[in-house]
């Protein structure tokens, strides 16, 4: 019979005794957290030691950043590594430029052009003919025009000359549009189908139809003649500058039109006056299922001339849900007030479901000759609507219409001080008409020797020459005339103004005089 020791009287070694006991111990951690290992494997989610939370971290919702905030942190990000003396690749220049573009931001545009080396912004073209199309998307013109005049390689294509021409015709500087469509043409620079819609438009604007006609001939022979975007642009500018049989011929030429084309179209008819035709384009448009867009339809009811045409167009729009149409419902208003409806313009107007300074503006025109003006300019302050240049303009028209001077000297102030809006030409014509009316003829002389910081135009000396004719000031009279003649030659009304204004002070010789500078004018 074997017996065995019991562990109490099993002597060994000490350090063999102290060796397997550190051995038991470590034995029984790994066994334990072998264990606790197969446990946490089996829950349906993974276990992890408890902490205490982070603070950053309790009730965090992820946040939502705009398209310019990213764009502002991007550029943020751009400036510190520039800072830092990273080189950048062009392709972020270019991609960033792209994007201010898109978003119109032309803040963010800026800081980035001033991150670029001129030595790069000089020989790539790509990027400087993005910068330049920022620069005038955003009206910003004279920085568009020294960019683009720098370009060393403009020629390689139309881009660049397409966007400094579109910047010039958006702000209505038509001139300088086709002065630098001809210079295109001398530098061997071939337009494309983007170039002849907009320099067609300065055309139509300015009423330049031999020039229009030129561009027509430059788009056949460089293969155009069929394309959408250069027909509807030739139908447009033809309507503008009074051709309306060509604008219709090339019209009916059109193989497939769009709204586009009808707008042009009509607007032409009605701005002409031919409301037959006007009508019946209407009607087929209706007949074919055309969309007007709002911006359309706020084009045609501005040239509507006829309450008739007016009224069917305005049921037109009840028809098709969109009488509340912000910038619609704006020229509903100036339709109905141009035709005398004021009680129209009013219900219009007091039923709008939003109101923007135009909406304001509007009203205010439409009361030019009622004493009620007023009371919508102090609506329009208890609304907190911003008035602008336009607002002024109207409610100081209607003050001198109505005899409202000391409220229309309060008007002025008002705007100068208050608003911060610096006085333009036509602010200044309609404190000079203010005073004219109310025979306050030295004040209205005052206006233009003592307030005015720049040359008056002609429609402040003309409204002084009209004040001088019916107070009967011959000397007053006699300045406003003589300057009138050297800024307008051909204008027959000024000379015979001053002909009636000596008339009623019996200084007939002077009357002669006038008459035969008129003779020897030819007019």
């Amino acid at each position: 019979m074997v017996t065995i020791p019991q562990p109490s009287t099993f002597q060994t070694p000490s350090l063999h005794c102290a060796s397997r006991s550190r051995k038991s111990r470590k034995q029984k951690q790994l066994e334990q957290r072998h264990k606790q290992f197969h446990q946490n494997r089996n829950r349906t989610a993974l276990s992890f030691p408890s902490s205490f939370p982070t603070p950053l971290l309790i009730n965090h919702k992820p946040h939502t950043q705009t398209k310019l905030q990213a764009l502002d942190n991007v550029v943020k990000d751009l400036e510190y590594s520039i800072g830092k003396g990273i080189k950048i690749d062009t392709q972020i220049f270019s991609s960033l430029l792209e994007t201010c573009y898109q978003l119109n931001a032309i803040g963010h545009g800026i800081r980035i052009h001033q991150l670029i080396p001129n030595t790069l912004l000089r020989k790539n073209t790509g990027i400087a003919s993005k910068l330049v199309r920022l620069y005038a998307s955003c009206g910003h013109m004279d920085e568009a025009h020294k960019l683009f005049d720098e370009m060393a390689n403009r020629d390689e294509s139309a881009f660049a000359w397409n966007s400094v021409i579109a910047g010039y015709t958006e702000l209505g500087l038509y001139e300088d549009a086709i002065a630098l469509y001809f210079q295109m043409e001398e530098e061997g620079v071939e337009p494309d189908q983007f170039t002849f819609p907009r320099v067609l438009k300065a055309c139509g604007g300015l009423g330049l139809i031999q020039v229009g006609e030129a561009v027509h001939r430059d788009l056949v022979r460089l293969g155009f003649a069929n394309n959408g975007y250069a027909l509807n642009a030739l139908v447009d500018m033809y309507a503008k500058c009074g051709d309306i049989v060509k604008a219709r011929r090339i019209f009916d030429n059109i193989a497939c039109k769009v709204s586009v084309s009808w707008n042009s179209m009509l607007t032409g008819y009605v701005r002409h006056g031919l409301l037959v035709e006007a009508l019946h384009t209407f009607r087929r448009m209706l007949q074919d299922g055309v969309e007007l867009d709002s911006l359309a339809i706020s084009s045609i009811l501005a040239n509507v001339s006829s309450p008739q045409l007016g009224i069917q167009i305005h049921g037109w729009i009840i028809r098709r849900g969109m009488e509340w149409d912000l910038s619609i419902a704006n020229s509903l208003i100036f339709m109905y007030s141009s035709n005398g409806k004021l009680d129209q313009a009013r219900w219009l107007f007091d039923h709008m479901p939003e109101r923007d300074v135009v909406s304001w503006n509007s009203i205010i025109s439409a009361h030019c000759k009622d004493p009620e003006v007023l009371s919508y300019f102090e609506r329009m302050e208890k609304d907190v609507v911003l008035p602008d240049n336009i607002t002024f303009v109207s409610i100081l028209s209607a003050c001198a219409h109505l005899g409202l001077v000391e409220d229309g000297e309060k008007l002025f102030s008002l705007m100068t001080n208050k608003y911060r809006i610096e006085p333009i030409m036509e602010h200044y014509a309609c404190m000079v008409n203010l005073y004219g009316r109310a025979a306050l003829t030295r004040e209205a002389y005052a206006i233009i020797t003592d307030k005015m910081e720049f040359d008056a135009g002609p429609t402040v000396w003309g409204a002084l020459l009209y004040a001088c004719y019916l107070h009967r000031n011959a000397d007053i009279g006699e300045i406003a005339a003589q300057t009138l003649f050297e800024l307008e030659p051909d204008n027959v009304h000024n000379f015979e103004l001053l002909m009636k204004i000596y008339g009623d002070a019996g200084r007939l010789e002077d009357v002669e005089r006038v008459r035969t500078m008129m003779i020897d004018r030819g007019l």
